[in-house]
């Protein structure tokens, strides 16, 4: 049950994680990693933001972060906004760190880090819109 695709496991693991690492935010408000960042925010999550680029810069009233070992507490969802060639570098960087669910973003996926944070028991989301479904399952 790693790969989470029913509408009762992605509402499960959006009710019981309360703080998301987003791994690509841009300070344009017009770029997907903002504006999903943004409606998160408004759930109630703890963002922590990640952007070696924007590292030190204010977006949506959270300081960006250089990596995801920066963050200083547990971390439940990683929402992925990277192209796919760079993503199974950065679940590695997450495994490090530790989560609870690794959320690709539609247009992220990668099926060589789906197949390997599977088989190692990880909880994924690939291909959905956290947006969209906590808009509709929350």
């Amino acid at each position: 049950m790693p790969i989470l695709r029913d509408d009762r496991d992605l509402k499960e693991a959006l009710q019981s994680c309360r703080t998301i690492c987003v791994v690509g935010i841009s300070p344009n408000p017009y770029r997907p990693s903002y504006f999903v960042s943004e409606a998160l925010q408004k759930h109630g999550f703890k963002l922590y933001l990640v952007n070696p680029n924007c590292a030190g810069q204010t977006i949506l009233g959270e300081k960006v972060l250089s990596s995801i070992h920066d963050i200083p507490e547990d971390i439940d969802i990683v929402d992925v906004f990277r192209r796919p060639s760079v993503v199974p570098a950065l679940a590695e960087e997450a495994k490090k760190k530790g989560f609870r669910v690794f959320w690709m973003q539609p247009g992220t996926e990668s099926p060589e880090a789906i197949k390997r944070l599977d088989r190692e028991g990880y909880r994924v989301v690939a291909g959905r819109c956290a947006k969209i479904e906590s808009n509709r399952l929350l």
